[in-house]
Order: structure tokens, then C-alpha cells, then sequence
């Protein structure tokens, strides 16, 4: 039995039909009155696990999912060992660092040393001011990083944004991108160099069904 782990929200939508044209539905995750977290496909050869955008890669990570469909920023905060197989193009975003409008600041080079900056993604934001040489002290925020600068706890934030809503709503900027975010095809690395051509097949079908320039991808 082939197992995908799909995210909830913003993503999953797009994810299903991602499948579908792969010829595994797993619509019934679109059904509003769905309580399942596991989906089997109405072929019975397949499955898909519902679960949070940062747990799809720990699935396909250990096994429980030979694939699975995340954004690039989830992949490059956790970092775990799965195989990047297709840009799918849809879900776009962009990692960028916020200020509050009036802050003055106009880039992350214009933040003051050992500033505060509350980020979901530590990672992501350490790679980014080390880059710059910059040292900044990292706070780990799960919830809304925007209240960071509105309460004065950090002087910025590091987050992903995508229409800039939510930033202008909350008095806040963005002065400066980290990289671009879209929807990844991921694999069981193990899986895959097992596979007889049946998931070789999913992987080729949903390539067809993916935007030309965004099918390769490298590690």
C-alpha cells in the first residue's frame, strides 16, 4: 500500500489534485464533513495521512509515507533526510525579514547587533544573519511573530508572507527576502531506491501535471 502524507490547509487542495492526476484520489480530505486523518483511496491501493505542514516530512523522514507534498520552508527549517523530487509550483511564498514601518530600517544590514528577531523558523534566520555577519539574539515564537515588534520584545521578525496582508494589518514592513517558497514533491529516500517502477510512475504523472519549469529539482 503506497502512504502520502498530504498538509492541512493552504496546500492540500492543490496537493489532491496533484495526486489525482497521478490516479490516486484522495478527495474525500476536501469533504468538510471528513473526520479521518487516514484516507484510503477508493482503489485500495493507496492512503493518504492528513496531518500539520511541519509533520509531512517526518512521515516520509521515517518511513510511514513513501511520499509526501510540503513547502521549501518546512524542508529547509527541519532539514530532514527525504528526497526532493518536484517543484509543483502552487503554494508560493517568500521567507522575509519585517520591521515596524516606522522602524526606519530599510534592509536586515540596518538591524543593530545582538537585536532581537522572533522567527518560527530559527533555522532559516540563523543561516540568514550568519550569512550577514550579523548577530542577532533568536526567539522561537509559535504562534503570531508579528506581536514580536508591536509589544517591543524583538526588534524583527523573520516569517513567511505571501499577499503582505497580515504585515500592513499589524504596522509592519518587509525589508528583505531570505528565498521563495513553492509546494515540493518529497520521497522515502529508501523506498525509492527500492521501487520495481510503481512509484517511479506516480513521481512521472505528476510531473506531466506540473508546471515545465518547475519540475527539476536538486537537493
Amino acid at each position: 500500500m503506497i502512504t502520502v502524507a498530504l498538509a492541512k490547509g493552504a496546500l492540500l487542495k492543490d496537493s489532491v489534485r496533484r495526486f489525482a492526476a497521478a490516479g490516486l484520489d484522495f478527495s474525500a480530505l476536501l469533504d468538510d464533513d471528513n473526520r479521518q486523518l487516514m484516507v484510503p483511496s477508493p482503489c485500495g491501493t493507496a492512503r493518504a495521512l492528513l496531518v500539520r505542514n511541519a509533520d509531512v516530512p517526518v512521515y516520509v523522514a521515517y518511513g510511514q509515507a513513501q511520499f509526501g507534498i510540503v513547502g521549501d520552508d518546512v524542508l529547509r527549517e527541519h532539514r530532514l533526510p527525504v528526497a526532493p523530487l518536484l517543484d509543483l509550483g502552487f503554494g508560493g511564498c517568500r521567507m522575509a525579514v519585517a520591521v515596524k514601518a516606522s522602524s526606519g530600517y530599510r534592509r536586515a544590514a540596518d538591524l543593530p547587533a545582538h537585536c532581537r528577531v522572533a522567527s518560527k523558523f530559527v533555522r532559516c534566520a540563523e543561516a540568514f544573519f550568519d550569512q550577514l555577519d550579523l548577530p542577532v539574539e533568536l526567539i522561537h515564537l509559535t504562534g503570531s511573530v508579528e506581536l514580536g515588534p508591536i509589544t517591543g520584545m524583538s526588534e524583527a521578525i523573520v516569517d513567511l508572507v505571501a499577499t503582505g496582508r497580515t504585515l500592513r494589518d499589524n504596522g509592519l514592513v518587509a525589508i528583505e527576502d531570505l528565498f521563495t517558497s513553492t509546494a515540493r514533491l518529497i520521497g522515502h529516500p529508501i523506498a525509492l531506491r527500492l521501487d520495481q517502477g510503481e512509484l517511479q510512475s506516480i513521481v512521472d504523472r505528476i510531473a506531466v501535471a506540473s508546471p515545465p519549469a518547475r519540475q527539476a529539482v536538486t537537493a
